[in-house]
C-alpha cells in the first residue's frame, strides 16, 4: 500500500522552486535532484533549482557559462529533454514562445557551470516534446517529438564522450509519428508508451526499440508490447519514473486540444512490473493530488517526489511525496490538525443542527450518570463520555450511504432499486471482508461512525446502558476501546487491524 502525502515545510529548508510545468527534473546519483526551466503564465524559465538530498535543502545556484551569443546558459525553455549522466545534465531543444529550439548544453554540477556544446554527425533537427534516456553510462537515445509541422519518429543516439549525433536506422515497422510521449530504458530495450500521434489523436500503445546495445549485436527494431494487466489509458504529457523492481505511470492528459482547459486530466498511478511484465494499479490508500500533466517525478531515496504541472486552467508548485506504508510520514495523514485533512462536510452540517445535537447531548447525560451511580456504588470509576460528534443513524449518515451506494457489491431487491438498508448491509459486509492494510483513508471516517453507531445500538436502549457494556467497560479490558474516538484521524496505522476486528465482531450474525 502506498500514500499520497503533501510536502510539509520541515521536509525542506531553503528556497522551493517556483511553480512551472514543462520543465525537466532529473536526479544526479543519489545526491541531488535538479529541476531546469518550464513554463508559468506563459513565461518560458531558464532557472535552476536544485534539491540537496542529503541536507534536505533547495537552493539556487549561482551559474557560471558561456555560450555561443554570450550567455551563461540555455535560453528560457520548456518541453526539452533533460538527462544525467554522472555529475552532467545533458540539454536538448525545447520550446521558448512560438520557437522550436535545436542547441545543447551541458551542466557540469559538481561546479555549476554550463557549456553550450558543438556537436558533429547526424544533427537532429530542432524539437520540442521529444522522450529520452540514458543508457551505456555514456550515451543517450532520443526519439520523437515535434519540429512545429510535423510529429517526427526518428531516433538519435548521442555518445556525450565524442559528441556525436547518430541516426540510428530501424528497420521493419516503426510506432506512429508521436511527441509528448516517455523514453524509459529498461534492460536493454527503450520502452516508449503513449504521446499524441499525427494528425492529434492520443496514444496508448507501447513500443520496445532493441539494437542499442553495441555489443549485443543485434539489428535495431520495434516490437509493438501487448501486455497484460489493468493498462494505462491513452495519454501524453505523463511521467515514467523507474523505482525498485517496477515502472511507475502517473498523470498525464487525454483527449482535446494542447494545454487546453478541453482536456481529459489525470492522476492515476499504475505500474508496470518488471518481473511479471504486466501493468498493475498502485494500490493507494488515500486521494491522489489533483490531475496534472507536464510535471516531474523523481526517486528521492524509498520516496517519489512530485512536482509542478499543468492541468489546463492552472499551474502548479506543490511538493507531493509517494511512499510505502512504512514511512513515517504517512502519520501525518492521521494528525488530528484541521488543517491537514479536509473536513467532514456532512458531520459538519449535522453538528451545526443544534436541536438534535441538544436533545443527544440530553438524552446521553441521562445515561452518563445512571452509570457513574453504579460505579460508585460498585467502588470503580466507569468512564462513559460520549463521541466528540453525535452517533448519527444509518440513515441521515449521508457518507455512509454514499459508500454504500457505490459499491458494485449492492444488489437491487426485487422492487429493482437498492433500499437504504440493503445499501447499508452491503456495505458492512465489504467491510468485513475487507484487508486492514488495504483500506482506504476515506472510508475511515464512515467506518469508525458505524462502529460506534452500532455499539449504540448494541448495549444502548431507552432504558439506559446494558451491563454488559458496563462490565467490557471494567479495567483491563480492551474491547471497544475505539468508542470514544472523536475523528479517524486520531487513529494510527496499526489501530486499524484492531478496529476492523472489533467491528466484525460487532455485525450481527
Amino acid at each position: 500500500m502506498h500514500y499520497w502525502v503533501k510536502a510539509s515545510p520541515s521536509d525542506f529548508s531553503g528556497t522551493l522552486p517556483k511553480p512551472r510545468s514543462g520543465h525537466s527534473a532529473v536526479n544526479i546519483g543519489n545526491s541531488k535532484v535538479v529541476v531546469f526551466g518550464g513554463l508559468v503564465d506563459k513565461k518560458f524559465l531558464s532557472d535552476i533549482a536544485v534539491y540537496d538530498i542529503d541536507n534536505k535543502l533547495w537552493f539556487q545556484p549561482e551559474c557560471t557559462g558561456n555560450g555561443s551569443d554570450d550567455q551563461v546558459g540555455p535560453s528560457p525553455r520548456a518541453f526539452h529533454i533533460a538527462v544525467a549522466i554522472d555529475c552532467h545534465m545533458f540539454v536538448f531543444g525545447g520550446r521558448s514562445g512560438s520557437k522550436r529550439m535545436g542547441d545543447f548544453w551541458v551542466l557540469d554540477t559538481d561546479i555549476w557551470q554550463w557549456s553550450e556544446l558543438t556537436s558533429f554527425g547526424d544533427l537532429p533537427s530542432p524539437r520540442d516534446f521529444a522522450a529520452a534516456s540514458s543508457f551505456g553510462n555514456r550515451k543517450i537515445v532520443m526519439y520523437g517529438g515535434w519540429d512545429g509541422k510535423k510529429w517526427l519518429s526518428d531516433v538519435y543516439v548521442l555518445d556525450t564522450m565524442s559528441l556525436e549525433w547518430t541516426e540510428l536506422s530501424v528497420a521493419g515497422s516503426l510506432p506512429p509519428p508521436r511527441c509528448g510521449h516517455t523514453a524509459t530504458m529498461l534492460e536493454k530495450r527503450l520502452l516508449v508508451y503513449g504521446g499524441r500521434g499525427g494528425g492529434g489523436p492520443i496514444l496508448g500503445d507501447l513500443w520496445a526499440l532493441k539494437g542499442l546495445i553495441e555489443e549485443e549485436n543485434e539489428t535495431p527494431g520495434w516490437t509493438q508490447l501487448k501486455l497484460p494487466g489493468q493498462g494505462p489509458s491513452p495519454r501524453c504529457g505523463h511521467t515514467i519514473t523507474s523505482g525498485g523492481h517496477y515502472l511507475l505511470l502517473f498523470g498525464g492528459h487525454g483527449t482535446g486540444g494542447w494545454l487546453s482547459r478541453y482536456d481529459v486530466y489525470h492522476n492515476d498511478s499504475i505500474v508496470l512490473d518488471r518481473v511479471t511484465a504486466q501493468w498493475k494499479r498502485l494500490p493507494t490508500g488515500n486521494e491522489a493530488p489533483s490531475a496534472r500533466a507536464y510535471h516531474s517525478m523523481t526517486c528521492v531515496g524509498s520516496r517519489y517526489l512530485l512536482f509542478g504541472g499543468f492541468d489546463g486552467k492552472s499551474t502548479f508548485g506543490d511538493l507531493w511525496w509517494l511512499v510505502t506504508e512504512e514511512d513515517p510520514i504517512v502519520k501525518r495523514l492521521f494528525s488530528t490538525s484541521p488543517n491537514d485533512l479536509p473536513q467532514n462536510k456532512d458531520l459538519t452540517t449535522l453538528n451545526e443542527d443544534s436541536n438534535s445535537a441538544q436533545e443527544s447531548e440530553q438524552d446521553s447525560q441521562g445515561r452518563h450518570n445512571a452509570v457513574v451511580e453504579l460505579g460508585k456504588s460498585l467502588g470503580i470509576t466507569i468512564s462513559l463520555s460520549n463521541p466528540g460528534l453525535p452517533v448519527v443513524g444509518e440513515m441521515e449518515d449521508k457518507e455512509f450511504l454514499n459508500l454504500a451506494y457505490s459499491l458494485s457489491e449492492v444488489e437491487p431487491s426485487i422492487t429493482g432499486r437498492v433500499t437504504q438498508i440493503e445499501a447499508a448491509q452491503a456495505l458492512r459486509k465489504h467491510w468485513s471482508n475487507y484487508n486492514p492494510r488495504l483500506i482506504p483513508l476515506k472510508e475511515l471516517g464512515p467506518l469508525l461512525r458505524d462502529y460506534q453507531r452500532l455499539i449504540t445500538h448494541k448495549y444502548f436502549t431507552n432504558d439506559g446502558p446494558q451491563s454488559e457494556f458496563i462490565t467490557t467497560s471494567l479495567p483491563g479490558k480492551d474491547a471497544h476501546q475505539f468508542y470514544h474516538i472523536n475523528s479517524f484521524r486520531q487513529l494510527r496505522m496499526d489501530d486499524i487491524p484492531k478496529l476492523l476486528a472489533e467491528y466484525n465482531q460487532l455485525l450481527p450474525d
